[in-house]
Formats: C-alpha cells, structure tokens, sequence
C-alpha cells in the first residue's frame, strides 16, 4: 500500500513538472515575449489611467473646496 502511495505522488509531481516545464517553454519564445510584454503594458497602463482619474478627481474637489470656477478663466491657460 505505501508504494502505491508513492507512486501516485511520483506521477502527481511529474505531471506538475511537466506543466510548468511547458509553460516555461511558451514563455521563452517571441510569442510568449509578446504576451508577457502585452501585459506588463496593459498593466502600465490601467495604473497610468487609475492615476490620472484620480488626479482629476482630487483636483475637481480641491477647486470645488476653494470655490475656484475653470469657466471665468481665472485657471490655467
């Protein structure tokens, strides 16, 4: 009965080895260049736009806290 249990571990570790044998593989490629590259830009970017908005934000209540108005020109230029 032991050996049975280790033999099933055996096969379980191999096939996980296997796995990320494959994946590494896929990933050293040009293609798997691009896709890692894809989404570390994807990435970069929704952090770039999550900042930005809330720049924005802050700044429409910064202005609304010191009654500053962007119509009358008195802003930036």
């Amino acid at each position: 009965m032991k050996k049975l249990f280790w033999v099933g571990i055996g096969i379980g570790v191999g096939v996980l080895a296997a796995r990320k044998i494959g994946e590494a593989k896929s990933l050293a490629g040009p293609e798997g260049l691009n896709r890692t590259m894809g989404r570390i830009s994807d990435s970069i970017h929704e952090v770039a736009t999550a900042f930005r908005d809330g720049m924005n934000e802050r700044e429409t209540e910064l202005r609304q806290a010191l009654g500053l108005d962007e119509t009358t020109g008195h802003g930036r230029h």
